[in-house]
């Protein structure tokens, strides 16, 4: 009986067939697109789609890249346990929609860069950015271990299938449309999971309102519960989801994710304008809008059905990550191929974010260090290096996989890893951007210090987790639940949380507890801060050394169009015109003058 506990029913043949069905259409899709571009094998068409994508594929493919199946998973049952405070996140993701399409996208965009790192070469030196690089591939590899390893164990301990198996599948389906197809297969493919992980949540949302009754009793259901109390404007930074947490260190956070991180810039540099390139931004934005908007529906829905019978609390089901599986079949089970359908929505995230992580990590491995030892390499033979890399990362990360069980809460987790890498990178990248005395010494010792301070608290708080008044997981019951077994009592025990380590110090309970949302800001301040400083102490950077397009323009901001609003005229300039290396299609050499004379107005608040 839906609702009341015990074991529920396992995949049948339909849902076996469109679950299967449905992952092979994607991998169709990265032959597809081989079969079709394999008269240009260029590194430029492999890894960004020869740069002419548009808007809206690239928008989709940048919300699906870490929608992943933690998201599938992980954030409804964020809601079933906490309530929808990580609903503010909407305001996290507009801010950071923002930072990143008027600060970043022009400045990437008219370096006409492949990877996100040789920014840092050209602004500090080459030490900074194999630093970088190195930073980035071991934060993606941990990521996108977790991102394989979560949604697999959930999925094998609900539906039956082989938990290694589910690994080694997705790391297959992964490899063969990145190697075959590039960034194209990559994007599409994203487009096409997009839309399953949507009906996913649409599927256990329709489904979930059918047998309670409509949305409102799931609505009345959550404000009893405690669900609904969403806006806290404690200022609390040990508070682990408050209004500042989320919109302050969930706005800084994200923009580390979509600013810089290669997985990322490599959408939307391969754009053929800066005009869809800044368009997929803000489309994303109402793409992660609606993701989330969506999720957080289906952790209520799920709240309004097991509010009387937990099925953690009453070892239905192992870990919370579970609770999701668990109500999909126990509440889609009598719709033959809809199970099926979510098991393929959780399945997609995962795809989409394995198959993005690994052809950015080509990326930078090529671009950051296998060009530059070996600059005589052919396009043919770079095109056989970016298969033979993809095969490569993709065994890695399957590898990788099993440390990912050791990290406890999967969406906690997973956000934290890019709070603590990706905070000190982004203050590295805002020192570069705005301040033009900053020299490589103070942009190395703020990096280093940055990237010590965050790790240092990060795993700190992964060995003393912060106590219960912190987290504030809401009250569960299990009043309701029948007892399957004579010898299992149905007593409402306290929900208890991960065991705390003793002894506890003020350290424990101060630094340690810090929300995971603030280890970005951190970084990024600790980064900014040390490096003006000792920047300023050996002396500044020679400012003639410096190409001007290294810094931000006011032409930028807030302008679709300035690189010229026809891209037809662009491409002619480029015909008759051999631009600088370090230009891509929207460089200065193809500004009105008018903007140039608005650079040197910008250049007396850079200039520091």
């Amino acid at each position: 009986m839906t609702g009341s506990g015990g074991p529920v029913a396992t995949f049948s043949v339909w849902d076996y067939v469109v679950f299967a069905g449905l992952i092979l259409f994607a991998a169709g899709i990265g032959l597809f697109q081989a079969i079709r571009g394999r008269k240009d094998t260029s590194s430029n068409e492999f890894l960004l789609g020869g740069r002419q994508m548009t808007a809206v594929p690239v928008a989709l493919s940048l919300t699906a890249s870490f929608m992943s199946g933690i998201t599938v998973i992980g954030t409804p049952a964020e809601a079933y346990l906490y309530g929808t405070p990580y609903w503010l996140f909407v305001f996290s993701y507009s801010i950071m929609s923002a930072i990143s399409a008027e600060i970043f996208v022009p400045l990437f965009y008219r370096l006409g860069i492949t990877s996100t790192y040789e920014y840092l070469e050209m602004r500090f030196n080459k030490l900074i950015r194999i630093i970088g690089t190195c930073m980035y591939i071991a934060q993606t590899v941990l990521y996108t271990g977790m991102v394989i390893y979560a949604p697999a164990l959930a999925l094998n301990q609900i539906t039956g299938l082989d938990l290694w198996g589910v690994l080694v599948a997705t790391g297959v389906v992964c490899i063969i449309y990145c190697t075959l197809g590039g960034l194209k297969a990559v994007i599409w493919t994203d487009v096409f999971q997009m839309i399953i992980m949507l009906a996913g949540f649409v599927a256990v949302i329709a489904r979930g309102s059918v047998l309670q009754g409509g949305l409102g009793r799931i609505w009345n259901d959550s404000y009893h519960g405690g669900r609904l109390e969403t806006f806290s404007f404690d200022p609390d930074p040990l508070r682990r989801h408050s209004f500042w947490t989320i919109v302050v260190g969930g706005s800084l956070m994200w923009a580390s994710m979509y600013s810089i991180n290669q997985s990322q810039v490599q959408r939307y540099i391969s754009c053929k304008t800066l005009t869809h390139a800044k368009l997929s931004l803000y489309v994303n934005m109402v793409g992660l809008w609606v993701t989330v908007s969506l999720a957080m529906l289906s952790g209520l829905t799920m709240y309004s059905i097991y509010k009387d019978c937990d099925p953690f609390t009453n070892k239905d089901v192992g870990a919370t990550d579970q609770l999701l599986p668990y109500l999909v079949m126990d509440i889609l089970a009598d719709f033959p191929g809809l199970p099926g359908l979510f098991v393929a929505a959780a399945y997609s995230g995962t795809l989409s974010t394995v198959s993005s992580s690994i052809n950015a990590l080509v990326a930078v491995t090529v671009e950051d260090f296998m060009k530059p030892a070996w600059p005589w390499l052919t396009e043919r033979q770079l095109s056989w290096v970016n298969m033979g890399m993809s095969v490569f990362y993709g065994a890695v990360c399957i590898g990788m996989a099993g440390i990912a069980s050791l990290m406890g809460n999967i969406l906690q987790a997973a956000l934290s890893i890019f709070g603590m890498i990706s905070g000190p990178l982004l203050g590295l990248y805002l020192l570069g951007i705005f301040f033009r005395y900053v020299n490589s010494i103070g942009g190395l010792v703020g990096l280093i210090s940055g990237l010590v301070i965050t790790l240092w608290v990060g795993i700190g708080a992964q060995l003393y987790p912060p106590l219960p008044e912190k987290t504030l997981r809401l009250p569960l019951s299990v009043e309701g639940c029948i007892s399957w077994d004579m010898n299992q009592t149905t007593t409402v025990t306290p929900f208890s949380t991960v065991t705390t380590p003793n002894p506890r110090t003020a350290l424990t309970d101060s630094w340690y507890s810090l929300s995971y949302l603030y280890f970005c800001p951190v970084g990024i301040l600790v980064t900014m801060i040390t490096g003006l400083i000792v920047s300023a102490i050996s002396g500044g950077c020679k400012q003639e050394k410096l190409q001007p397009e290294l810094f931000i323009r006011m032409s930028d901001l807030l302008c679709f169009g300035c690189s010229r609003a026809n891209t037809e005229k662009s491409k002619s300039d480029l015909i008759e015109k051999e631009p600088n290396p370090i230009q891509g299609l929207d460089s200065p050499v193809f500004y009105d003058n008018e903007i140039a004379l608005k650079e040197k107005d910008l250049e007396k608040i850079t200039r520091f």
